[in-house]
């Protein structure tokens, strides 16, 4: 059975990209699937107890099926045109949040929880493709039971979580790992057929995430969604996908994103800060990247207020180098609406610095 791990370069903001070295991320939606397996994957043992995790001798923990059961009947397989991915149900109207690159132009929705004999049609609510998010609807939400979700402001680095999805269509499958950090800002840059995406305040787990995991649920060990798995890191040397990094967006973000995709159709607020200028990488005299250049303003925003103009190369964004358009997107990320940052920038070959007030993205 073919399998698309569609892959896209993806970067850390400055500070972190030791941990991609610029390499690939592996955005995990399946393309085909072995039949919906009825029974979820074994939960393998290991990590501190919680709330839903059995102890075993020597302080060991035994088992993790308390949480599993807790969470499984809010996850879903979501079913597209273009492949499969998973779901995390939101309430009791059949609101589900995924990624955007799951649910695509959100035709031939179909979802199904671990158990049922059928899927049951779905539509899309909204979509929001630059923080990879999206909000689908099953026709008839009889049986989808809304998760508990956690403060993902409060995860910690070392702190147990399962990821639970349907990698390779195999529904209810379980993984084990920790958090390995918190705050990371990841670019996926578009491609053929999706646009770029910003995951800002990402978490990174070592729990596997595989084609089909996307849009699932990152739970801690007392079955509280804290994350939605996103991404897996691939290495920059041959594209084979890197064990032990992967990035969930944060729950308090998603459930924020989906929230206001419900009550409008679109998002409102992105959260998320912006240089209000269209921005592309400069190339030197032999063709390699030199800069992020500036090539519009947005009348009256934060750029031109600061006096940044057409032809300006930005170098800096605050300590953060800028030597692409994507290092740029890098940094913006992890900023924050509102900020104050200097920009350093070359204008006709002179070096000068400028003080940016940044601003809200857009979400269109």
């Amino acid at each position: 059975m073919k399998v698309i791990n569609r892959l896209r370069r993806a970067g850390l903001a400055a500070g972190m990209a030791v941990v991609l070295a610029g390499g690939a991320a592996a955005c995990s939606t399946a393309a085909g699937a072995p039949a919906i397996s009825r029974a979820p994957a074994a939960v393998t043992a290991g990590g501190r107890p919680g709330d839903g995790a059995r102890p075993g001798s020597g302080g060991a923990v035994a088992s993790y099926a308390a949480a599993v059961r807790a969470v499984l009947p809010s996850v879903v397989l979501v079913r597209t045109a273009d492949g499969l991915g998973s779901g995390v149900v939101l309430d009791r109207s059949g609101n589900i949040v995924t990624n955007a690159h799951v649910a695509g132009q959100g035709t031939a929705l179909q979802v199904q929880r671990a158990g049922d004999d059928a899927p049951r049609p779905a539509h899309l609510v909204g979509s929001y493709p630059g923080g990879d998010l999206a909000v689908i609807r099953a026709g008839d939400p009889a049986g989808l039971t809304p998760a508990r979700f956690g403060d993902s402001s409060k995860a910690r680095a070392g702190d147990v979580v399962l990821a639970v999805g349907n990698p390779l269509g195999l529904s209810g499958s379980v993984t084990e790992g920790i958090v390995s950090a918190t705050g990371r800002a990841v670019i996926e840059p578009a491609t053929a057929s999706a646009t770029a995406a910003a995951l800002p305040d990402a978490i990174q787990t070592s729990a596997p995430i595989n084609p089909g995991n996307s849009g699932g649920a990152l739970v801690t060990t007392s079955g509280q969604v804290i994350g939605i798995p996103t991404l897996a890191a691939a290495s920059p040397q041959g594209g084979a996908q890197a064990q032990g990094i992967g990035f969930a967006i944060p729950s308090n973000l998603a459930r924020d994103i989906a929230g206001q995709i419900i009550s409008t159709g679109h998002v409102t607020n992105t959260h998320r800060a912006a240089l209000g200028a269209r921005i592309a990488t400069a190339s030197g005299p032999d063709g390699t990247p030199n800069g992020a250049a500036v090539v519009a303003v947005s009348p009256g925003g934060p750029a031109e207020r600061a006096g940044l103009r057409a032809g300006d190369i930005i170098r800096r964004l605050g300590p953060a180098p800028t030597p692409d358009a994507g290092s740029l997107l890098q940094a913006l990320a992890a900023a924050d609406p509102g900020q104050r940052a200097e920009v350093t920038i070359t204008r006709a070959g002179q070096a000068q610095t400028v003080t940016v007030t940044l601003g809200t993205l857009p979400a269109g």
